[in-house]
């Protein structure tokens, strides 16, 4: 077949039909958000063994369990890392190009995650300091791979499926969680049957085998597996025809990448012609000119992914303290160490199968449809709906005889989340801003997210102790309100091509 003739490269791009390149990346850059996803929050499952293993108090009535502090910065430390990663990573996108640093993101994934199971020592202080440690600096990792991936997908697609490509990467994120809850669900099954022991209430000391030691450190190493597995992938990918065009000013180079994996022909005299349709003022990120044009959507991307992801870290990281509170999940001393594991994990595994999953692939198939705006007002509302109808009646849920309907309604939150503004949140920056400054303010608006996410993951618990679940679960739904309100400061991309989005041209010079 031949190769289809264009005189301008941002043309081809806005206008090629979905190849198997475009699946392909979408593979690749996607099995980093599988890895993300699995590495963060997979803790949440672990914890609890954790607390058994190394925080027995003989003679106690109940298991051993972390301390606050200390269950809030092993669930909490990796987004400390994620925050400095997305803007060191997205800012070095930016300079030297996506692909130069995309690879890299991936070996510190991998690293770290066995590293984290190799924790040394085996007294709580200095186990618990290393998994730290180790944690923050995957976290690092994860954090480069959010503007990186989102970028590189946004400036490979058309305009027309877009919005889909760059949701199809965010949504490898629900299969990580949903994978880390089966692995989870699998290593401790095989344990049980190997090393059976009694429930805590029948032997203390003896429901925590010395072999659920090896448990924890197995399901965290095992996230490196799907990192390892695409880094060759990764490290072959071409620099994006957009910044080798735009922000390197090499057309021929991106002319020659273009031919290669697009199955487009563009001479190099005629991709020169970007050059004269892009806007030759290249105003900086602190400059007026920038806050002008771009400060209002800079500040409505990062305060709605700082909104969302309060409430959105905090649900997940303590799925398993709301359970127990409402009673799904059986007391922890009915059950040895590794079955409690098993249970936590399946209860997860539940949720992310009938809501986390389908919502992602929901926005998949509809945002070219619907656009991204009003995914992300609906998502937001049937949120604050939801965490509503949970928070007012929270007696009634917690009746043994209601609490299905507390499952069903609480996997509905997650369902509107994911279809709504946790893939939009992502998929918006990467669109609407330069080429130039592209990575960075995807960086800087999800580093806002994870701050939100820290403030979720310390403050959730204190937040439940000092107020009671009901007060929480309705101080939920304001955040989630507030996020639909500064929704509105962030523009529709469906579309349209980035160049007219960013303000890199006029619409009617693409």
């Amino acid at each position: 077949m031949a190769k289809q003739e264009h005189s301008s490269i941002l043309e081809a791009l806005d206008v090629k039909k979905v190849t198997w390149y475009h699946v392909t990346t979408v593979i690749i850059s996607g099995m980093g958000f599988f890895t993300d996803s699995y590495d963060l929050f997979v803790i949440s499952l672990v914890t609890k063994l954790l607390g058994r293993i190394y925080y027995h108090h003989p003679g106690s009535s109940s298991p051993g369990s972390l301390p606050d502090g200390i269950s809030a910065a092993v669930s909490g430390v990796a987004f400390a890392g994620t925050f400095i990663g997305q803007i060191f990573f997205g800012c070095l996108g930016d300079k030297l190009g996506r692909k130069r640093v995309y690879g890299l993101t991936l070996v510190i994934m991998t690293v770290c995650s066995i590293c984290s199971g190799l924790s040394l020592g085996s007294d709580p202080k200095t186990v618990m300091v290393t998994l730290c440690f180790f944690r923050f600096w995957l976290g690092f990792g994860i954090g480069g791979d959010y503007p990186l991936s989102a970028t590189i997908m946004s400036e490979y697609a058309n305009k027309r499926t877009r919005g889909a490509f760059i949701a199809a990467v965010f949504a490898m994120q629900g299969f990580g969680i949903l994978t880390a809850g089966c692995v989870s669900l699998l290593v401790s099954a095989i344990f049980d049957h190997q090393f059976p022991s009694p429930a805590y209430m029948v032997d203390p000391a003896a429901s925590t085998v010395p072999q659920a030691d090896y448990v924890w450190r197995i399901i965290l190493m095992l996230g490196a597996v799907p990192a390892l597995l695409t880094y060759y992938w990764r490290a072959k990918m071409p620099e994006t025809a957009r910044y080798t065009s735009l922000v390197a000013k090499n057309p021929e180079k991106a002319a020659s990448d273009m031919s290669k994996v697009l199955d487009v022909d563009i001479e190099a005299g005629f991709a020169k012609n970007d050059q004269a349709r892009v806007s030759s003022d290249e105003f900086g990120l602190f400059s007026k000119k920038f806050l002008r044009r771009h400060g209002l959507h800079l500040l409505g991307t990062a305060t709605t992914w700082f909104l969302l992801d309060i409430a959105f870290y905090s649900q997940n990281l303590f799925q398993k303290d709301i359970f127990t509170t409402i009673g799904w999940l059986p007391s922890a001393k009915t059950m040895n160490a590794i079955q409690e594991l098993y249970q936590i994990a399946k209860a997860q595994t539940l949720i992310a199968l009938c809501g986390t999953v389908p919502g992602y692939w929901f926005t998949v198939g509809l945002i070219d449809w619907m656009g991204r705006f009003k995914i992300q007002v609906l998502g937001f509302s049937f949120m604050t709906a939801c965490l509503i109808g949970l928070g007012i009646p929270y007696h009634h849920w917690t009746l043994p005889h209601n609490r299905i309907g507390f499952v069903v309604l609480y996997s509905l939150t997650f369902f509107f989340c994911n279809f709504g503004p946790n893939a939009t949140t992502f998929i918006v920056p990467a669109e609407i801003f330069p080429a130039r400054l592209r990575a960075t303010c995807h960086g800087i608006s999800a580093a806002s997210g994870k701050a939100g996410a820290m403030v979720g993951s310390f403050g959730f618990a204190a937040l439940v102790k000092a107020v009671g679940m009901k007060i929480t679960l309705l101080i939920m739904a304001g955040i989630s309100f507030l996020g639909l309100l500064f929704s509105f400061l962030v523009p529709e991309p469906n579309g349209k091509s980035l160049e007219e989005l960013s303000g890199e041209a006029e619409p009617e010079k693409i």
